[in-house]
C-alpha cells in the first residue's frame, strides 16, 4: 500500500452520509471528496440494534455502484454509536455479518455524553478504528496497540479538543494513529494539507503525520484482504 499511502491525497475512514445524520447521498458526498482531492473514503454512517443491517447494506450497495466509476476508492462501514455496552458485541457481529468492511465504534468525545466505558468495550471487539476516543486512558492505548485497533484524531470542531491528549497516550504504547474528518457536510472535509496541519497541531512530527498515513492505508488494505474472502 505504499503508493497509497504516499499519494497527495486524503485517506478518510470517518464519514456519515443522509442514511443516518449526514446531509448528502453517497454519490454526492464521494464526488465532493474526489475534487477535494480524496484517495480514500469510508463512509460509516451511524448504527446501533435497531438499524445496522439495513444501513450496512445501503452502503454496501452504493459502493459497489460508485468504485470503478469515481477516482475515490469508496469503503462501506459504520460508525456504532452510543449503543450499550452489553449490546455493543451484538451490533459489531452484526455490521460484518452485513458485510461492512471497516468498523467503528463511537468513543468517548469530550463532546458527547458517551458512556463510561464505551472505550475499553469496543477495543475488546472486531473493529477497525475507535473515533474520538476522549481522554482514553493509558491502559486502553496499550490494549489498542496490543489489538491492532487505530486510535482516531479528529478533525472535527468538539471531537478535535482531545486530540493533543490521544496523540501523547498513543506516542508512550507505541498505539496507532489514524486522522478523520467524521464529515456529516460538504464542508467537513478537507484536504490532506489542512489534515496534516491539525496532526502537527496536535503535536506529530513529520514521519509521525506520514505515519498516520501509512496505517490508514493499511487499514483499506485490510479491507480488501477482508472483502476478497
Amino acid at each position: 500500500m505504499r503508493n497509497l499511502a504516499m499519494a497527495n491525497g486524503m485517506i478518510d475512514l470517518h464519514s456519515h452520509t443522509l442514511l443516518s445524520d449526514g446531509v448528502l447521498v453517497p454519490s454526492e458526498l464521494v464526488r465532493r471528496a474526489e475534487v477535494k482531492g480524496y484517495k480514500v473514503l469510508a463512509i460509516t454512517d451511524h448504527v446501533d440494534a435497531s438499524n445496522v443491517t439495513q444501513v450496512v447494506g445501503q452502503l454496501v450497495t452504493a459502493c459497489q455502484g460508485l468504485n470503478g466509476r469515481t477516482k475515490v476508492k469508496v469503503i462501506p462501514g459504520c460508525e456504532v454509536t452510543h449503543v450499550p455496552l452489553a449490546l455493543m458485541e451484538e451490533v459489531v457481529t452484526a455490521a460484518r455479518a452485513a458485510h461492512a468492511q471497516l468498523v467503528v465504534v463511537h468513543g468517548e468525545t469530550l463532546a458527547e455524553p458517551v458512556l463510561p466505558g464505551t472505550n475499553r468495550c469496543a477495543l475488546g471487539l472486531d473493529i477497525d478504528v475507535l473515533a474520538h476516543p476522549g481522554l482514553i486512558t493509558k491502559a486502553d492505548a496499550a490494549l489498542a496497540a496490543k489489538r491492532g485497533i487505530a486510535l482516531e484524531l479528529s478533525t472535527r470542531k468538539g471531537h478535535s479538543w482531545a486530540n493533543g491528549h490521544v496523540v501523547r497516550m498513543a506516542l508512550e504504547v507505541g498505539a496507532c494513529l489514524v486522522i478523520d474528518t467524521d464529515s456529516h457536510a460538504p464542508e467537513d472535509l478537507v484536504s490532506r494539507d489542512q489534515a496534516e496541519a491539525i496532526a502537527q497541531g496536535a503535536g506529530l512530527r513529520a514521519a509521525e503525520i506520514r505515519q498516520l498515513f501509512t496505517t490508514a492505508a493499511a487499514l483499506v488494505d485490510r479491507t480488501t484482504r477482508r472483502t476478497a474472502r
